[in-house]
């Protein structure tokens, strides 16, 4: 079978990844990666740079680069039989990970490296110092049974966490409100209502389709004059994947939750830390839980007595004006946008024919370019998870490409909510080759809707810049 995951170079071809080509193609790079590493050990006398960390180096990175774009994919584009094979591999790939994290073999042969090679850069030493840190905290130390243990608690954990982000997006999918009467929708812009209507379409239905994704459940907490309609959404929302609410108990995360904060307790006791917390700083900035703890309580110091105060104006301001005894959850978004409107005479649908998409990408990459004296080119004819994702280069002055990232812009169905980044692939720079960046950068904008462009909130607009 010709497996487009073990493409040895160049950007992953997506549109040709199939459910089937996951499995045989990880375990076709683990085995690789395994014989690899132990080539090396058997044949370096002695551990350096360049004969032993970079060829290790480019055998992770080709594992990454193999499973990223299934990693991704199964973020974006989701479906029953990519859900499948990706957790069949999740065990594989921890099992891989606690291996090579508790290979003494390999923990000396990077200690010889720190040792016996001065003259590494910064970047060399960071990177030796991380990976010895990495050992530590993957049980290199640990006395054999304890290492069993540890090992069985990273393949439970990542199963879990697999587990709890698909009840989540299962839980956001299985609930939708279908409504006849445009009266219900009293308040929402039209905007709100194409993109109901456009749903509602999708699902074969005549009139409006509401959802849990942000782009349909934001317009109707800031907008809809329906207090029992906001109620209702609000409840759907935040009772997603729990044991209360319109699904209750169908996929509920609580219980998984449970186990994951046992099971991360157990691991970094048995690493030596009073917590996960602790465990987790390790590799983080702050030295301690202590300093974290002092920092958000300090931060909670300082922004509480604005936060009461515009609460009580907002308190004042929807009994006095709207007739309201008692702000609920699901009122604060819907009468914040009143206050706003009364106080400003500006609401944030009027600012939102000022943010078309691809003026606000046009208008970011021009300050980006005046910050970092780059610039950005789309490419159109490369292979893509869906029709709505974008590409792009990013040059130097010299219009040398330096990195390249996607967009994945839109909320649709089976697309885990949110925003964030993740690496498809990373800088790289050994004796044999260079290899720049590559980022998948995705969002869950309002989708357009017919032929009309897609038009951002500035919380959108604030969520890009970020």
């Amino acid at each position: 079978m010709n497996n487009p995951l073990l493409a040895s170079e160049g950007l992953p071809p997506y549109s040709q990844i199939l459910p089937e080509h996951v499995e045989p193609a990880l375990d076709h790079v683990l085995a690789a990666c395994r014989a690899g590493v132990q080539k090396l050990l058997d044949e370096v006398e002695k551990p350096g740079w360049v004969n032993f960390v970079e060829p290790l180096e480019e055998m992770n990175d080709r594992l990454h680069r193999m499973w990223s774009p299934v990693s991704h994919m199964n973020a974006v584009v989701n479906s029953d039989e990519l859900r499948d094979a990706y957790n069949a591999c999740l065990p594989k790939l921890s099992e891989y990970s606690t291996e090579m994290g508790q290979n003494e073999d390999l923990f000396r042969a990077f200690s010889s490296v720190s040792e016996n090679e001065p003259d590494l850069d910064a970047a060399q030493k960071k990177l030796i110092d991380n990976a010895l840190r990495d050992f530590r905290l993957s049980g290199i130390d640990l006395p054999a049974e304890k290492k069993t243990r540890f090992k069985e608690i990273s393949q439970e954990l990542s199963k879990l966490s697999s587990s709890f982000q698909e009840k989540l997006l299962d839980a956001t999918n299985a609930w939708h409100k279908h409504i006849t009467d445009e009266d219900v929708l009293d308040g929402l812009p039209q905007s709100a209502k194409d993109l109901a209507q456009q749903m509602a379409k999708q699902r074969d239905k005549e009139g409006w389709v509401l959802t849990l994704d942000a782009p349909s459940f934001q317009p109707v907490m800031t907008y809809a004059s329906d207090r029992d309609l906001r109620r209702e959404v609000h409840e759907a929302f935040t009772t997603r994947a729990s044991d209360k609410g319109p699904n209750a108990g169908e996929f509920d995360n609580g219980e998984t939750m449970e186990k994951i904060l046992a099971l991360k307790h157990e691991q970094a006791g048995l690493l030596g830390f009073a917590n996960h917390a602790e465990r987790s700083l390790a590799k983080k900035m702050a030295r301690s839980t202590a300093e974290v703890m002092d920092f958000l309580k300090d931060l909670a110091r300082r922004s509480k007595p604005q936060g009461e105060k515009e609460l009580a104006d907002l308190t004042r301001f929807a009994k006095e004006e709207h007739g309201v005894e008692k702000l609920e959850a699901w009122d604060i978004g819907y009468y914040s946008e009143l206050l706003r409107q009364a106080r400003y005479e500006i609401s944030q649908e009027d600012l939102k024919p000022w943010f078309p998409v691809d003026q606000v990408i046009e208008g970011m990459f021009q300050v980006v370019g005046k910050l970092y004296g780059v610039s950005f080119r789309e490419v159109k004819d490369v292979d893509l998870w869906h029709e709505d994702a974008r590409f792009f280069e990013i040059l130097d002055k010299e219009g040398q490409v330096q990195a390249q990232f996607y967009f994945d812009l839109y909320a649709r169905p089976k697309k885990r909510g949110g925003a964030w980044m993740d690496d498809s692939q990373g800088r790289m720079s050994t004796a044999h080759r260079q290899q720049i960046p590559v980022a998948n950068m995705v969002c869950n904008f309002t989708p357009p809707v017919g032929d009309k462009p897609a038009l951002l909130t500035h919380r959108e607009v604030e969520t890009l810049f970020h």
